[in-house]
């Protein structure tokens, strides 16, 4: 199982990833609350910004203070080091 850090010494499963999403959009919005109301939200963003939402396989979204640019680069960097 592959772990990638989403900022603040949190982690979350690379394989159980499905997207990463900035926040600005409504549709993302939307299924934010959708998260919310459903008891599906991990704020891990340590009461910062939130800069991206990522969808995970079992409909669990968790928000992150690190940008997808980041969480992308270190996703790449972690299955570069697999190889």
């Amino acid at each position: 199982m592959k772990l990638l850090n989403i900022g603040f010494g949190n982690l979350v499963s690379l394989d159980k990833l499905v997207a990463v999403a900035a926040p600005d959009s409504a549709p993302v919005k939307r299924i934010v609350q959708e998260a919310k109301a459903n008891g599906l939200l991990i704020d891990s963003t340590c009461g910062r910004k939130c800069k991206s939402v990522l969808i995970c396989e079992s409909n669990h979204v968790v928000l992150s203070a690190v940008s997808c640019e980041t969480i992308q680069n270190r996703a790449e960097e972690s299955e570069d080091k697999d190889e």
